[in-house]
């Protein structure tokens, strides 16, 4: 195997917005190779020295993380055309990989843009929030152990809980438009919040709802609300919209099983519908 030769500088090309609403714009940087950086740490280099490569002085670029080893979703960006974890998105294999030896990162296109390469994911939890992707309580006194799990339940849904709400799946999908709701003149923020509940209510709910609805539905004690979950699949944004692309499972960063969840969930939702109509 001959190893690549690794350039002197990195080269970045990154997509800026300064706020909601805002004109998109491109600034190049340059940052000294090391080996073994990921894009956080890149970004995290701009961010000491903001310096486009013409030596323009610019504000710092703005990006979200959290955990820093691939838990917390919150570093999803499009790099080089493919949504990904920034924080396992490797500089060495990036480079292998681009054959103009530039690293090029852009926001999620599916989401409104906050500022350069953070974006609102409020519709990622307001899907979870329409399926009910919780097992609810009536209080938090010891009720004593819950319904057991076999062995090959527990496997089935592990894969499943993986699920970190990152929004990969959501951006790759070409059934997921954008919904973006701008804030009217003199509208209050509960207003605002309200309209922008409304919208997101009847566009379609995205794959990562679909699984979490089918790992509730299939825990012992989930299933107490498996008949509102499956409503919530039978409205409009949910199921139905789905068109079976498949970019979500391709892009998933922990490998769910989507697809087969959402074969799952179409089978548990023509069930529901038929007793449904005969009751």
């Amino acid at each position: 195997m001959i190893a690549h030769s690794k350039p002197s500088v990195i080269k970045i090309r990154v997509k800026r917005q300064d706020g909601p609403g805002q004109a998109p714009y491109w600034q190049h940087f340059d940052i000294p190779y090391e080996a073994n950086l990921n894009i956080i740490s890149v970004l995290m280099k701009i961010a000491a020295t903001p310096q486009t490569r013409d030596g323009k002085s610019v504000a710092p670029v703005a990006w979200d993380c959290g955990c820093l080893e691939e838990v917390c979703g919150a570093c999803t960006m499009v790099i080089n055309g493919r949504v990904r974890q920034s924080c396992s998105a490797l500089i060495d294999r990036l480079l292998d990989d681009a054959p103009s030896g530039e690293i090029v990162l852009e926001p999620m296109s599916k989401f409104p843009v906050v500022r350069d390469l953070v974006v609102d994911r409020a519709r990622v939890f307001h899907s979870l929030k329409r399926v009910k992707a919780w097992v609810s309580v009536d209080g938090y006194y010891d009720m004593g152990p819950g319904p057991k799990q076999s062995r090959a339940q527990q496997e089935a849904a592990y894969p499943l809980s993986e699920c970190m709400s990152c929004g990969c799946c959501m951006e790759a999908c070409p059934q997921f438009t954008k919904v973006e709701i701008e804030q009217q003149t003199g509208e209050s923020e509960e207003e605002y919040q309200k309209r922008q509940a409304a919208a997101h209510d009847v566009a379609f709910i995205g794959p990562h709802a679909i699984n979490q609805a089918v790992l509730f539905n299939n825990n012992p004690t989930g299933q107490f609300a498996k008949g509102k979950r499956l409503d919530a699949l039978m409205e409009p944004g949910g199921l139905q919209v789905c068109g079976n692309a498949q970019n979500c499972v391709a892009v998933c960063p922990k490998h769910i099983p989507l697809t087969t969840s959402i074969a799952q969930a179409g089978r548990a939702v023509t069930v529901h519908a038929i007793k449904k109509f005969f009751e």
